[in-house]
């Protein structure tokens, strides 16, 4: 089969991972960039060898055979051009978080399904070398009852992304939707959650400090911890550490990749570190390989005809979980879980 076609959406500041990546994936390359500041994208264009570059996405839509487009833009820009996409009956992957509300992401998911387009939200944390072995790992262990996932740093990224430090909603909006989804990935549903804030850099207009409790649908709990405001013996970014336990014992994620299984037959450990690419960087070496990982499950997906694992429809349970994280906080109750089917996009209780 000949290589998918794709056109890119954004070229901002991980638009280099997107490409790089797209270079290290089988079966599928970046033909045409799209940005509203033609001389960003006639940049990326010159360096990763793309000819066609367009500041207006409708027109790159209709002027070039796609198979998909890869939009990697600020939310608040997803629906229109997710819809768009639609309408010209062109597969999308798009970045995460999906949409700033969740009305937005259901009617995305809707426009998708209405048009016959696969939809999938480029969510690559559960991506992660270090993350898909350690949902291996417990895989082997029975019932969880208990994790704890956690991001604790100082590390400045709003230095590198002055936007964030803008966006009244910070870090459960931009690195929580990333753990709530693995909390998805490695226990399952989730029933219920309650959430705390605090701001404690008044730099900032959003949160920089969230813990959430979340009740799972199989009665374990899963504690997500947030924090941009933490000066820790040892500056971990961007390392998400993992705890998950069993009755037959436990898997944790520490520092630098050690992954620690116990069962009743003892202790084990190892290092599930990334694959390092020639154009990766620290510390963002996993990030960059998990970028990889799900840019080649989406295109395996499009070519056998099969949905993907982080489909539009799986995400809309992530997001709800960032929405009624803020409510929670909000309102000081626990917020109650939905599912959020599309179709006529209405919420029903989950069975």
């Amino acid at each position: 089969m000949s290589n998918l076609r794709g056109g890119l959406i954004g070229c901002g500041y991980f638009a280099r991972n997107h490409l790089h990546a797209w270079q290290e994936t089988s079966g599928a390359s970046i033909v045409a960039l799209c940005d509203l500041d033609a001389s960003r994208a006639q940049g990326y264009a010159e360096e990763f060898g793309i000819e066609a570059v367009y500041s207006d996405a409708d027109e790159m839509l209709r002027d070039e055979s796609l198979d998909f487009v890869d939009i990697i833009t600020h939310p608040d820009s997803h629906r229109p051009l997710v819809e768009l996409a639609a309408r010209h009956r062109v597969h999308v992957i798009c970045q995460k978080p999906l949409a700033p509300s969740l009305e937005d992401a259901r009617a995305m998911v809707a426009a998708c399904r209405a048009a016959g387009v696969t939809f999938m939200v480029h969510e690559n944390f559960r991506w992660r070398a270090p993350m898909r072995a350690a949902k291996e790992a417990a895989g082997g262990l029975g019932k969880l009852f208990f994790g704890r996932i956690y991001w604790r740093t100082a590390f400045e990224v709003y230095s590198r992304q002055p936007y964030l430090a803008e966006d009244p909603r910070f870090i459960i909006y931009d690195v929580g939707v990333h753990l709530l989804d693995l909390a998805r990935f490695f226990m399952g549903e989730v029933e219920q959650l309650y959430c705390q804030i605090q701001r404690v850099n008044p730099k900032l207009k959003g949160e920089d400090v969230a813990t959430i409790v979340l009740k799972m649908a199989s009665g374990a709990t899963c504690l997500v911890e947030l924090s941009y405001a933490s000066k820790l013996e040892e500056e971990l970014f961007p390392q998400v550490l993992v705890e998950l336990e069993a009755a037959d014992g436990s898997v944790s994620l520490g520092p630098d990749f050690r992954l620690a299984v116990v069962t009743r037959d003892g202790v084990t450990c190892r290092t599930a570190g990334p694959h390092i690419f020639p154009w990766a960087s620290a510390p963002n070496e996993a990030t960059q390989e998990s970028v990889v990982r799900i840019q080649q499950h989406w295109v395996e997906c499009l070519r056998e005809g099969r949905e993907p694992e982080t489909s539009g429809d799986d995400n809309l349970r992530t997001i709800e979980l960032v929405f009624g994280a803020y409510e929670s906080a909000e309102t000081g109750v626990p917020y109650q879980v939905t599912a959020t089917r599309c179709g006529s996009c209405a919420k029903e209780p989950r069975p």
